[in-house]
């Protein structure tokens, strides 16, 4: 059996215009690419991408804000072809890992209430609804849901985030693949 790798790291400027497809294809276009590139550039927005050996090209990417002791994930997103393989699991598993690494201490983020694949994998990791944001997507008008972690800071969370990267690993090896994760 033979395995394709992939990698967890953080984008570069030059992986500019990767994203910007990858937004369009995933989110239709929620960022731009001046946006992407503020973000960035900005010391308060986190970054990791997957991308494959085997096309040599960006497959996802997610992102959080730092305020102050939360991590408010901004983007979470797997091109269309390679989702429900584990790489979403693997993307917030970097972004949640990355957030214990600076000492936050709770997680956030805003989810269509629509999306019922985004809302099993943020259950999964513990997230709970906190609100509903009314009309929060503008094109569509559709609601949102606000969902809540907190903990992060706590060595209960650590030993969850080791159980969860082997969880991981094993999900992705029947899809397989192999990951590492690039030192930012």
């Amino acid at each position: 059996m033979s395995f394709s790798l992939i990698q967890l790291r953080t984008p570069q400027l030059s992986d500019l215009d990767e994203l910007v497809t990858l937004d369009k294809d995933c989110l239709g276009g929620l960022w731009t690419k001046d946006g992407y590139q503020r973000e960035l550039k900005s010391s308060n927005s986190h970054f990791w991408v997957l991308s494959s050996h085997l096309t040599q090209t960006i497959i996802g990417c997610g992102c959080f804000w730092e305020i102050l002791e939360e991590a408010h994930i901004t983007l979470l997103m797997i091109a269309p072809r390679y989702q429900s393989q584990g790489l979403g699991q693997l993307l917030l598993y970097g972004l949640l890992r990355d957030a214990v690494k600076r000492k936050l201490e709770r997680a956030t983020l805003e989810v269509r209430v629509s999306n019922q694949p985004a809302l099993s994998l943020y259950r999964k990791f513990g997230f709970q609804v906190a609100g509903r944001r009314t009309g929060y997507y503008k094109k569509t008008g559709e609601d949102a849901l606000v969902l809540w972690l907190s903990g992060l800071h706590y060595p209960q969370f650590q030993q969850e985030l080791s159980t969860w990267e082997q969880q991981i690993k094993d999900r992705l090896t029947r899809h397989h693949w192999q990951f590492s994760i690039l030192k930012q």
